[in-house]
């Protein structure tokens, strides 16, 4: 599923200015890339840091290792996808609750990611919004008014 809303979900309060505001149970997670080369090994690095911050990991089950590797190949491919349609990412945004991990990748872009159809699994290329949509169980793009860009977000389930 996709979603392109004006505004951000009504699921997500306002973002903290500082760790200590973070609602207890939620953490919360933010990585800039201006200036920054290699992002994507950059946002899996960082993002990583967090799963075993928040302690995803290391994973105590197999069910548990395929969520948290869920989650570093949605980073991988929302900034991958930045990276190739958009001039790059600006920030990266994760934060987690006992129930979802949500991931953002804000981007000056003006293009509407959306999964290539039909699918064709055997071609190179255009896999990474299908595999997002297979992956999460919910996503799509918020777009504030009178700004460039968007910001494409991805919901996981939390590992159980």
């Amino acid at each position: 599923m996709s979603t392109t809303r004006p505004y951000p979900p009504g699921d997500r309060d306002p973002e903290p200015e500082a760790a200590a505001e973070v609602p207890q149970g939620r953490q919360v997670r933010r990585l800039s890339f201006d200036g920054e080369s290699a992002v994507v090994p950059l946002a899996r690095d960082f993002t990583r840091q967090a799963l075993y911050a928040w302690g995803w990991l290391p994973a105590a089950s197999a069910d548990r290792r395929a969520v948290t590797e869920d989650v570093l190949l949605v980073v991988s491919e929302l900034v991958t996808n930045a990276c190739l349609h958009a001039d790059g990412p600006d920030q990266l945004w994760i934060a987690c609750d006992n129930k979802v991990i949500r991931v953002e990748v804000s981007d000056r872009g003006t293009g509407q990611p959306a999964p290539r159809t039909p699918h064709r699994a055997g071609r190179p290329g255009g896999h990474g919004m299908f595999i997002v949509q297979r992956l999460c169980l919910d996503w799509g793009v918020v777009r504030a008014p009178g700004v460039t860009g968007k910001t494409v977000w991805a919901e996981l389930g939390a590992p159980v």
